[in-house]
């Protein structure tokens, strides 16, 4: 096994993660203060799982000796419009899993089974987010901005609103 390779591979990993915990965070932010509360926490949430696939690739850098490089693949994009954030979500979800399928044929053909089964092991996790975000695309492109508008209301009543 080339452990060097595999360490190569596991901080392509790691990049990919941070930048979407950050984006998903900016996203979370954004939709929050929109208003769009589930949507918001979808991305909480995911971006919280991404943390811990960051999480699993360093522990595997750190097992071949290597050193965990904690740069983002990419800059955090600057989009605020919930259509257009979950077409950045689903994108970047399918960018990971063409990454890591290769990545895992890389391991396998590099003799370095457990970076192999991580790779695909997160494979599967990708894809609940990439289902996740597209159920999401497709309520709004079937029910519009009544989707929308109905996430806007909270458990909270309205500012001298009735009390439950």
């Amino acid at each position: 096994m080339n452990k060097e390779k595999s360490i190569r591979l596991l901080n392509q990993g790691v990049a990919d993660e941070l930048q979407a915990v950050q984006q998903y965070m900016f996203f979370h932010f954004h939709l929050n203060d929109q208003g769009l509360k589930p949507l918001a926490a979808l991305f909480k949430r995911i971006a919280i799982q991404e943390m811990g696939h960051l999480e699993r690739f360093a522990e595997r850098v750190l097992f071949l000796k290597g050193e965990v490089e904690m740069v983002p693949a990419g800059p955090v994009e600057k989009i605020t419009e919930p259509e257009a954030i979950l077409d950045k979500a689903m994108a970047m979800e399918l960018e990971g899993l063409h990454t890591y399928n290769q990545a895992a044929l890389e391991c396998s053909a590099n003799a370095d089974s457990a970076s192999k089964q991580l790779f695909e092991q997160l494979v599967g996790d990708e894809e609940g987010h990439l289902d996740q975000f597209e159920q999401q695309r497709d309520n709004i492109k079937r029910f519009g901005l009544s989707y929308l508008a109905l996430q806007s209301f909270g458990d909270k009543p309205p500012e001298g609103g009735p009390i439950a």
